[in-house]
């Protein structure tokens, strides 16, 4: 075999191997395109996560009750309509029970007044305490006009935010000072759906639902989130002297 020969032996050997290796290219193709569709669809979820609980934070920034916002008078804790034993006032104090003597958490301001807590929902059409945001929905992703948009995933992922009253009475009808031989505490049930206590409790719960109307299995999933408050009185900013 001369020279010239063995070159164009060599030439089609490496031209075989080229159409070898190109078919195994695109073979792979759909699947690293999918693997990459998929990629991108985990970043959208874990983005539309981080901002549900972006939004479950905000709302705990906010006053637990309308009522609360009043500056008028020193930052009390509100009256409920639902007195459980060891949390409503301690006799004529104006303080529940275990509460320090220094403290300033009282259900009597320093004029002699007091405050009850406000049934859920905004008030005025603002959002200046926590349950203002009962029943609102932000759009993480919302397709433009046109149905076009500058995401892979142009379907609207929803937040929905719910703010309502939940049970704050201890286990098998015990109280918070004795405990009634047992535990004496409040078991928090965070179910998928939930309706508000009647009347008013002294524990708000927080819920975000994040939903997506993409047809990509990806997305398909509902995520809920879940928070509560409690009524300890608002907070008050130190001045100085």
């Amino acid at each position: 075999m001369n020279i010239k020969t063995m070159r164009h032996a060599i030439a089609m050997i490496e031209l075989i191997f080229a159409i070898v290796v190109m078919g195994i290219v695109m073979m792979s193709a759909p699947m690293l395109i999918s693997t990459a569709a998929k990629s991108s669809y985990v970043a959208i979820q874990q983005e539309a996560i981080n901002e549900a609980a972006s939004q479950l934070n905000i709302i705990l920034g906010y006053q637990w009750d309308e009522n609360n916002t009043n500056e008028s008078y020193d930052p009390i804790v509100l009256s409920t309509t639902t007195v459980v034993s060891g949390l409503g006032e301690n006799g004529s104090t104006g303080m529940r029970l275990g509460t320090p003597k220094e403290s300033y958490r009282k259900f009597v301001s320093s004029s002699g007044e007091r405050g009850m807590a406000a049934s859920i929902g905004a008030e005025s059409g603002d959002q200046d305490d926590m349950d203002d945001f009962d029943g609102t929905q932000v759009h993480l992703r919302q397709a433009q006009s046109g149905g076009t948009a500058d995401y892979i995933e142009t379907a609207t992922i929803d937040i929905d935010r719910t703010v309502k009253y939940m049970s704050d009475a201890p286990d098998a009808g015990e109280n918070y000072i004795s405990g009634g031989g047992g535990t004496g505490a409040t078991t928090l049930s965070f179910s998928p759906t939930f309706t508000d206590e009647a009347p008013t409790t002294n524990i708000k719960r927080i819920q975000v639902t994040l939903t997506s109307s993409s047809s990509a299995e990806e997305l398909e999933k509902t995520i809920t989130l879940h928070a509560f408050s409690c009524n300890i009185g608002s907070f008050a900013l130190e001045e100085r002297p």
